[in-house]
């Protein structure tokens, strides 16, 4: 951004250029993470059969819809600090920690698969804090404090489903 003058502007909220891009590197990652999740949890809800699937289908609706909407309070942190957010299948694949279901599971498989989805974003969101703390950034803190508890009681709650 520039000024009037035409000089560029630098940002200065308190958090060194070097700290920003850590955090926005991690939070790229929580990003791809989510994306992924999401992803997998939309497929898991239209492809779901079985005994289970009333249930099994609209839980997956209500998890699926949660997910979308933490991706652009991920997002909009990234491009707060001032970085670009990833937006492509092909940054999101890099960055990403969870890795993609190919064909169709059963529902106890796609529950394994999505507990063990969402412990991997928790733990990606995790790993970042160290960082955060350093850099004294509590809204990232904050976001990384929801979308962990989120990530722990969902997958708390599927894992329930596989207790006999």
């Amino acid at each position: 951004m520039k000024d009037k003058k035409g000089k560029v502007m630098t940002m200065d909220i308190g958090i060194s250029e070097a700290d920003r891009r850590k955090i926005a590197k991690g939070l790229s990652e929580l990003l791809a993470d989510s994306y992924t999740l999401y992803l997998m949890t939309h497929n898991f809800h239209w492809n779901v059969t079985g005994p289970q699937f009333n249930s099994l289908h609209t839980m997956f609706m209500t998890q699926y819809t949660e997910q979308w909407n933490a991706l652009d309070i991920i997002a909009e942190r990234i491009r707060a600090l001032g970085f670009p957010a990833p937006g492509t299948y092909k940054e999101f694949v890099k960055l990403a920690s969870i890795q993609e279901v190919e064909g169709v599971p059963k529902a106890t498989d796609m529950i394994r698969h999505l507990v063990a989805a969402q412990e991997a974003t928790a733990r990606t969101a995790r790993k970042l804090f160290p960082v955060v703390d350093e850099a004294n950034d509590q809204p990232t803190a904050d976001v990384l404090t929801q979308r962990i508890d989120i990530h722990e009681k969902t997958a708390w709650m599927l894992r329930s489903l596989l207790e006999e």
